[in-house]
């Protein structure tokens, strides 16, 4: 039988709307969720247990210990932070100092961060584990409208640069359309996907397919891929046919509304 401290979790919240869905499913699914906001990024209205500042987390530490909470977790939009400008407590400098020691890029520092906290005896869990409905749970395509077979040959062209870009470590995101004509670095995918939607502002044919899937060898514990409605708006803008994302995986930030979204700008999603 599970123990009782075994259904506790810290959820370490960032920006956007996902932290308030994480919350509600985890809750839903049986969680007892402490909720530690974190300053400058976290939305108000999620009203979490206790506010920390990045680098402070010597007092979200003694908090877990003492309501007996050994499991952590982790949503949210941060960006890529400078650790320039972390002013860390006491507690943080052991963690920041590992982080660093083991950098090499942005998902080895995420691979440092998590083995630094495991050290120190918490456990770092998935959000799409405690609640895979976060995510499309089953591959294959979510929306009325399917794939071209011209639409299948840009996916597997995308997925293949994805893939190689994902081993160098360089972004999640992709768009081809026949050939590769953006891909995501340091700026981020939305800002990725306004330079297509500006290159292809005078386009009259509509084409190509946008993919944002997890990196080979990817920690999936923490900065998971995600998407949602402005995503697929932007991808509408850009004049692209379609949307390639990880099962069980990447985030769906309000999947009824972005499967709604996609069926009504007749884009299609494909989950593989």
């Amino acid at each position: 039988m599970m123990k009782k401290q075994d259904k506790k979790v810290a959820l370490f919240c960032g920006a956007l709307s996902l932290p308030f869905q994480a919350r509600d499913a985890f809750r839903k699914n049986g969680w007892d969720v402490y909720v530690i906001g974190l300053k400058n990024f976290y939305d108000p209205k999620l009203n979490p247990d206790l506010v920390i500042r990045v680098g402070g987390a010597g007092l979200a530490a003694r908090e877990c210990k003492k309501r007996d909470i050994h499991k952590l977790c982790f949503v949210g939009a941060l960006g890529h932070i400078n650790l320039s400008d972390i002013r860390p407590d006491f507690w943080s400098i052991g963690v920041l100092l590992s982080v660093l020691k083991h950098q090499r890029g942005y998902d080895s520092m995420a691979v440092a961060f998590n083995k630094a906290l495991e050290k120190r005896g918490y456990e770092i869990v998935a959000a799409q584990d405690l609640a895979p409905e976060l995510t499309f749970e089953k591959a294959g395509i979510q929306t009325k409208t399917k794939p071209s077979r011209s639409d299948e040959k840009d996916i597997t062209r995308a997925i293949q640069v994805s893939h190689t870009i994902g081993v160098e470590d360089i972004g999640a995101s992709v768009v081809v359309d026949k050939q590769v004509i953006a891909v995501e670095a340091a700026e981020g995918t939305a800002r990725m996907l306004d330079r297509v939607v500006e290159m292809r502002k005078k386009r009259r044919k509509t084409g190509g397919v946008f993919a944002k899937m997890t990196k080979p060898g990817q920690d999936l514990r923490i900065d998971i891929p995600a998407i949602g409605v402005d995503t697929v708006r932007a991808v509408s803008a850009a004049k692209l046919h379609g949307i390639i994302v990880n099962a069980k995986t990447c985030f769906v930030i309000d999947k009824p509304a972005v499967i709604a979204a996609a069926n009504k700008a007749k884009i299609f999603i494909k989950a593989i």
